[in-house]
């Protein structure tokens, strides 16, 4: 599998080299990539012309699935081409119909006032978090951004309680206090959703170095893997140079993926980010650096299997950036008034959803039947949700200061349960404060 990432575009951190001996990094492997801004072939780097940087030219989206694929054509040994199983096809899509459904309904719950704040929704985005987190175990970890609902979902929290969050009711998965931006769940290992930008990346490199210390340290068995996951507006910030400095010092079990939708918020990334690939900041700490189509769920998910064996076999850090794009605005509070209607309807051709379909009919792993039987489903799941969600209670009075102080009943509340600030004498004598 090493082989894989070698051969597929991936750049090692640079070997030492004779002067008089120039090495290439990359073979040329063609592609058939639509990505705006693509080139035909990926760039040949000689490390004794370094190339001026052009920051409008973007590398080939090229992914391990394609070269496994060719792999196996030229294997005579190999008695199938398909990077799937029936199962595993149906596993992919019917997560990522839940992603889809789901937000759907948050769209619409948004509307009808039952949400409150900022919500940022995932359409478009689903082949990301399904080729990734599928295949985690229970025991990984997941750190999210404010876009993390569908992070939870596939990482196994049920959609009842990330609905009931979103209702701000006690019944969600942090009893209504995280809400939209802040999916949280301890027995799914869900480390957080983060509101601003880059401060999940600390808090997955710190989970990543919990594993390394049980493993090297306390000699437990543990192998657990963390994904970070961010946008590119992230890529310019100090905690992701910070973090992949200390990731890759201390070879610590993580996946760093670059969820990069092209726009941060109504910023461009081509107009704010010097050189726009990110994955060629992996090498320059010492990691491998990746990018492949993140509206692919099939190629995103091979390379990810080879970063998260990577990271599980002890062998440290990798930068995955996946190129994918949101179908809605940054939130619902946003018109989307700033993007080219051409480059949106650019990237709705290419839903992920319809791709993997089609390889799923095309390779006749499952009948139209089947995939209508699991949006069905999906559509009672999300209602259910909804139903459950409204039904719910808020949360109690006397939850409000829970969380807040890291003894709530030696301060904000009473031995009794009641708001310690509500008796008189608590607060006789600081009445000229």
């Amino acid at each position: 599998m090493a082989s894989s990432f070698l051969s597929s575009g991936i750049i090692q951190p640079l070997p030492l080299r004779s002067p008089d001996k120039p090495q290439t990094l990359f073979d040329h492997l063609k592609t058939t990539s639509t990505f705006l801004g693509s080139t035909s072939k990926l760039r040949s780097v000689s490390l004794s012309k370094p190339n001026l940087p052009n920051p409008h030219r973007r590398s080939t989206v090229v992914a391990v699935s394609d070269v496994l694929k060719e792999k196996k054509t030229k294997s005579a040994a190999s008695s199938s081409q398909l990077l799937i199983t029936r199962e595993e096809g149906l596993e992919l899509y019917e997560d990522m119909v839940l992603g889809r459904a789901f937000e759907d309904m948050c769209a619409q719950m948004y509307y009808r006032g039952k949400m409150f704040g900022f919500v940022h929704l995932y359409n478009g985005q689903e082949a990301v978090s399904t080729g990734f987190i599928k295949l985690l175990k229970k025991e990984d970890c997941v750190v999210s951004t404010y876009r993390d609902h569908v992070h939870a979902l596939s990482k196994g929290v049920p959609a009842r309680a990330v609905m009931s969050e979103l209702f701000g009711k006690a019944t969600g998965c942090c009893r209504g206090q995280g809400g939209s931006m802040h999916m949280f769940s301890k027995e799914h290992n869900v480390l957080g959703g983060f509101a601003f930008i880059g401060e999940g990346i600390p808090v997955a490199t710190g989970a990543a170095f919990t594993s390394k210390y049980k493993r090297e340290v306390l000699k437990e068995d543990c192998d657990e893997v963390t994904l970070a996951f961010f946008g590119d507006g992230t890529c310019n910030n100090g905690q992701f140079f910070e973090c992949l400095n200390m990731a890759s010092l201390w070879k610590l079990p993580i996946v760093f993926v670059v969820e990069n939708n092209l726009w941060a918020i109504g910023m461009s990334h081509l107009r704010a980010t010097s050189d726009p690939e990110i994955w060629k900041k992996g090498p320059a700490f010492g990691m491998p650096g990746f990018h492949v189509d993140g509206m692919d769920v099939l190629k995103v998910r091979e390379v990810a299997k080879e970063a998260i064996q990577r990271a599980r076999r002890g062998e440290g850090p990798t930068l995955v950036e996946c190129e994918t794009y949101r179908f809605r605005g940054h939130s619902l509070a946003d018109p989307d008034e700033l993007r080219d209607p051409a480059e949106k309807a650019h990237y709705a051709a290419r839903d992920p959803l319809t791709a993997l379909k089609k390889y799923i009919f095309d390779n006749k792993l499952a009948s139209e039947a089947e995939l209508k039987a699991i949006e069905k489903k999906i559509d009672e799941v999300v209602e259910e949700s909804v139903e459950f969600a409204d039904a719910s209670p808020p949360p109690p009075r006397s939850q409000l200061l829970e969380n807040v102080f890291a003894d709530p009943k030696g301060f904000g509340i009473g031995p009794d349960g009641s708001y310690r600030c509500e008796d008189p004498k608590f607060t006789e004598g600081t009445a000229h404060v």
